[in-house]
């Protein structure tokens, strides 16, 4: 190569950085971009009237998502159609297909189940329906599906007896969210597992990496909810964020500027989901939350 060759490709590699190229040369683990790793979603449960009715698909509301700007979408499995029996391959694989289309993930979903009862054979059911529906979960694509602890009468059961049949059962999950790579997250939802400590310690019991939690604000019924949400925050696989919080079992409008510190302060770079359940209209109480919380949050930056 001659000198004169060689002056004018050294001249052009230099070319932007002597222009400045905040592009080209950007730092990519600049606090900037790693903010941006938060991810947004919404939940089905939302649009509950909606989706029951038929009046709203699940394609309509991945249309809503993408046009909000949403990173995801949370597909309840009893908003299918024929749920429990688990979805054809081909309605599965449509709606992946349409969330590739317009720049989404489905990120959950999630299934209803009881371990509270002493009855062992109802339990074992349930057991059989989650592993069912978290096959569904990885043909969908979604990293996590939600299940509960339940609720309902254990007449001559202590509470720690009835924790001791429950770590089993959950153990039984995380041994078949493993097999298929989805994590079975446990949803607080104001119920068995009403206060934060036995929430903690359940997790512990269990002890799986294929267990994990969702943290849902609004079912933080005793005390400060945002004291208890800063406990349960370490152990968060994912977060519902919800209109209303409950301040010693009263509601109150959620403080996005709280919750959006907390999140900041772990740096919390997962999903994070909507999920409406006041009255009025869903689309507009989701966007408002979303520009809320995300105002909030970007303030921290």
């Amino acid at each position: 190569m001659d000198k004169n060759r060689r002056k004018v490709l050294n001249s052009l590699a230099l070319a932007p950085i002597l222009l400045g190229s905040p592009v080209l040369f950007a730092n990519p683990f600049s606090k900037t971009l790693a903010a941006s790793r938060l991810q947004y979603s919404i939940n089905a449960y939302s649009f509950n009237l909606l989706l029951s009715s038929g009046e709203m698909t699940f394609l309509d509301m991945m249309e809503f998502a993408s046009t909000l700007g949403l990173n995801a979408v949370d597909l309840t499995g009893y908003y299918f159609q024929d749920f429990p029996k688990i979805p054809d391959d081909k309605t599965l694989f449509d709606l992946k297909k349409k969330a590739l289309q317009l720049g989404l993930n489905i990120a959950w979903t999630g299934v209803r189940n009881n371990f509270v009862t002493p009855d062992k054979k109802v339990r074992e059911t349930d057991i059989e329906l989650i592993k069912n529906w978290l096959q569904v979960s990885s043909k969908l694509g979604a990293s996590i599906m939600r299940i509960f602890a339940g609720n309902g009468t254990h007449e001559g059961y202590t509470r720690e007896e009835v924790k001791q049949w429950m770590v089993s059962d959950f153990q039984d999950c995380a041994k078949n969210a493993e097999e298929v790579g989805v994590i079975a997250g446990l949803q607080p939802h104001n119920d068995f597992l009403y206060e934060t400590d036995e929430v903690i310690d359940i997790l512990k019991r269990v002890d799986s990496p294929w267990f994990g939690l969702v943290l849902d604000i609004e079912s933080l019924r005793k005390g400060d909810p945002y004291k208890e949400i800063e406990k349960l925050a370490p152990y968060a696989n994912y977060w519902l964020i919800k209109e209303m919080v409950y301040v010693n079992n009263i509601p109150e409008p959620v403080n996005m500027k709280k919750i959006a510190k907390i999140l900041k302060d772990i740096n919390y770079t997962g999903y994070i989901s909507f999920e409406r359940l006041t009255d009025g209209e869903p689309k507009e109480i989701i966007t408002s939350m979303f520009n809320d919380f995300r105002t909030e949050y970007e303030k921290l930056s």
